[in-house]
């Protein structure tokens, strides 16, 4: 960081409420104002330099070591950048809060991101998202934002998606919708520290050519083609990134870790926010290293000694009904079963992997529902006028579906035979049988 920015002119930035910038690998530098500093300068904020993006892809991707802390500065700035440029009446207070939201839209985040969503589910009855909300509610955070003359409750709803202006529809949509500033960082930011791949996609077009039609974000239809790279990037970015069948090994593994440690972690203790601020990834880890059951699954991660895939199979299905399925517990307990009979081992040696799974990061990308991205394109009046984002786009419409991959998960030596029963009770006839369950 800087602290002293000035303009070509040598007028300090200072001067116009700038305080300095950050340098950022995907942006160039990132300015911060006097206030997005103090709100920066926070534990809850600080804190998320301790939580990783992506915990267990570093399996896969070496690099992939990046932290929430990078990922809520890219956010913030590209928010900005569209408050900037979006044709709508909004007065700098305004821009502020949702630029300060973005910054704020994961602080709520536990050790390990996702990883720890379905423990903080089950033991406390909340999500990251509820979790971010009352952190900024009760804590530091409400007395710094109100100093700067935002209100606490404001920003606390626009970061979660959840400030419900009937007419602005698309303040929430800023930060939480199909195309938001949230997932264009995340697509580019984990993209370049895996090194995968699927990031080129040209997010500044798809700012630009934004406008609102009857309340919410749209997308010109000129910007078409980039969209469409946009939900593609999301789509191979989850497939080759988010539900890597390695990165996912690991990712079962510490969540096995995480639930034979609940009690010395003291889970159903986190819903106190600054017990839940007190932990972090390396806090954590300590706990897991020193729990007796857990402590044999990290030391297996610390040899990389990882679950092996002994089935997978992947298909596309327009039903949502049976697409909602796969995310029942009792459905996917009643097949571990199953599959375990079959193979005459422990159902503690049976995983089943779905990308619906709470603790698969961004598992939403998934969940291929474009039509609710508004397009438009202008008449010759210069009018806005809607188009459904199926009849411009065939690829679009090919993807509008939901995709499901099935993964069945192992220890190495019952690794063949769990094979053949995942393949008995997993075959082609799989989704039909799943009603009966």
């Amino acid at each position: 960081m800087n602290g002293r920015c000035v303009l070509r002119d040598g007028e300090p930035l200072s001067g116009k409420g700038f305080w300095g910038f950050i340098k950022d690998p995907i942006y160039g530098y990132i300015r911060l104002t006097e206030t997005e500093k103090r709100v920066v300068d926070t534990g809850p904020v600080q804190r998320l330099r301790r939580i990783r993006q992506l915990s267990g892809a570093e399996y896969v991707y070496p690099a992939a070591t990046h932290t929430r802390f990078e990922h809520v500065l890219g956010t913030m700035y590209l928010a900005g950048v569209l408050v900037e440029n979006l044709p709508a009446e909004l007065d700098e207070t305004e821009k502020k809060a949702v630029k300060v939201a973005a910054l704020l839209h994961d602080v709520g985040h536990a050790p390990f991101s996702h990883l720890f969503e379905p423990l903080l589910q089950k033991y406390v009855g909340k999500t990251h998202e509820d979790m971010s909300t009352s952190i900024i509610l009760n804590s530091e955070l409400s007395n710094v934002l109100r100093d700067e003359g935002l209100d606490p409750s404001i920003v606390s709803r626009l970061c979660v998606g959840r400030f419900e202006d009937p007419k602005r529809a698309y303040l929430d949509q800023i930060i939480r919708s199909s195309v938001d500033v949230d997932k264009m960082d995340f697509v580019l930011r984990d993209s370049y520290h895996t090194g995968a791949g699927y990031g080129g996609v040209d997010v500044f077009r798809l700012i630009y050519t934004m406008d609102v039609l009857n309340g919410n974000l749209a997308v010109d239809v000129t910007a078409l083609s980039t969209l469409e790279s946009f939900i593609l990037a999301r789509l191979e970015s989850f497939r080759t990134i988010y539900f890597h069948k390695t990165s996912r090994a690991a990712q079962i593994m510490l969540l096995k870790a995480l639930e034979y440690a609940k009690d010395d972690l003291r889970i159903s203790e986190l819903e106190s926010v600054d017990e839940y601020l007190s932990v972090d990834d390396d806090t954590v880890w300590a706990t897991l290293r020193k729990n007796a059951k857990s402590r044999a699954i990290v030391e297996d991660l610390d040899r990389r000694k990882l679950l092996k895939c002994a089935y997978e199979k992947t298909f596309f299905v327009k039903d949502e009904f049976l697409s909602s399925l796969f995310t029942k517990d009792t459905v996917r307990v009643k097949m571990e079963e199953e599959i375990a009979h079959k193979a005459k081992i422990a159902i503690e040696d049976v995983n089943i992997d779905l990308p619906s799974l709470p603790s698969v990061p961004y598992h939403s990308a998934a969940e291929l529902e474009p039509m609710d991205i508004p397009v438009f394109y202008r008449g010759q009046n210069g009018e806005k006028l809607p188009q459904k984002i199926s009849e411009v786009s065939k690829i679009v419409d090919v993807l509008m579906a939901y995709m499901n991959i099935i993964r069945v998960y192992t220890v190495e030596e019952y690794r063949d035979q769990v094979q053949r029963a995942a393949e008995s009770v997993l075959g082609e006839s799989a989704l039909s049988s799943l009603v009966s369950y």
